[in-house]
């Protein structure tokens, strides 16, 4: 799959040293609008360079695009991508709005074209394990889940792309939150319901927040809670699914946020401590790699694949309804359609 990436920074450079070290794709093209950081990354992965992204659009000799670039470009240049003929990777989130997102969706399904949204933390190992033990339901019915996620933040974030509302469409809750409401939403579905608390704390954001606290209520009777966070001062994710027969704990995601673990908890129907499993996944982060192997894979097999325009479309229905919900200081019903288990 001849590949371009289009956006140079942290995440766009991982993307395109992935496509260019996998058998399946080749990285041709890398677009930035700062040109010398574009030929810095495609002189290392063997690519060419541009400024501009209507390059990567336009030639015949592109198949697919990564798009990492703020997310105030994302929407506009995928469905330029759509209109000739290419598949997307997308960054997370699918947009800056709801309406961003369903346009893009709407893109790709008339065009005929696949697209996938960077969601790689369902690739992490200890939270895929997770998933697959939920699904073989080893911990039985989902009663609640609880998520934390969030780093420190930095001295003049607001300076920066995702201090700007325009380019970014929200603050923490959209940056990390998104992470989190779409493992929430592959554990449980999507919510009927939700409750929500913004709080601008530490960071001089204006209108953006830099801490996000949630309520979702489910169909089933379950609840989650989340709480995303740029004051989180040292690098924290923890993920807690439980259910009628025990809980599913995943702990860390690799280097700062400390060793990624699978903590499993199987109750006793006579009660007392339950059974307890422990495992570490001290390796490297590959869920870049398997990310992009899944979007080959999809590709190959004419398949969504995880990460998809439906569950982007479904993060971000929850996210505008969170966002509504802090704005008015009332719960949120989620109207239209409801996003079942991936």
């Amino acid at each position: 799959m001849r590949t371009a990436v289009v956006g140079c920074g942290l995440i766009g450079k991982r993307r395109a040293q992935v496509a260019a070290a996998n058998v399946g794709s080749k990285c041709v093209l890398v677009v930035d609008s700062n040109i010398e950081v574009a030929r810095a990354l495609a002189k290392e992965v063997g690519a060419e360079s541009s400024a501009d992204w209507r390059e990567a659009v336009r030639r015949e000799d592109i198949d697919a695009l990564v798009v990492a670039t703020p997310n105030g470009f994302l929407a506009e240049i995928s469905i330029a991508a759509a209109a000739h003929g290419k598949h997307v990777l997308a960054e997370k989130p699918m947009g800056r709005t709801l309406e961003e997102a369903e346009h893009m969706r709407a893109a790709f399904s008339s065009a005929g074209r696949i697209l996938k949204i960077g969601l790689n933390h369902r690739y992490h190992p200890a939270i895929a394990e997770a998933h697959r033990q939920f699904a073989r339901r080893e911990i039985g019915d989902v009663i609640n889940i609880r998520c934390r996620y969030g780093h420190g933040g930095r001295p003049g974030y607001e300076k920066e792309w995702r201090g700007n509302r325009e380019l970014s469409g929200g603050g923490e809750l959209t940056d990390q939150g998104v992470h989190v409401v779409d493992l929430i939403h592959w554990f449980a579905g999507q919510p009927f319901e939700v409750f929500s608390y913004l709080q601008t704390a530490v960071w001089p954001l204006g209108d953006l927040e830099d801490n996000a606290f949630g309520l979702m209520r489910f169909e089933s009777g379950a609840i989650a809670t989340l709480h995303t966070s740029w004051t989180q001062w040292k690098n924290l994710f923890s993920l807690e699914i439980h259910g009628t027969h025990g809980a599913l704990c995943v702990e860390g995601l690799g280097r700062s946020y400390g060793i990624e673990t699978l903590v499993r908890h199987i109750r006793k129907p006579e009660g007392g401590a339950p059974e307890t499993s422990r495992v570490e996944y001290p390796g490297e982060d590959r869920s870049w790699e398997l990310e992009w192997e899944d979007l080959l894979g999809s590709l190959a097999g004419g398949r969504a694949g995880l990460g998809s325009a439906e569950d982007g479309v479904a993060a971000m229905r929850t996210l505008e309804a969170m966002y509504r919900s802090a704005a008015t200081g009332q719960p949120v019903e989620l109207a239209g359609e409801v996003a079942g288990h991936a």
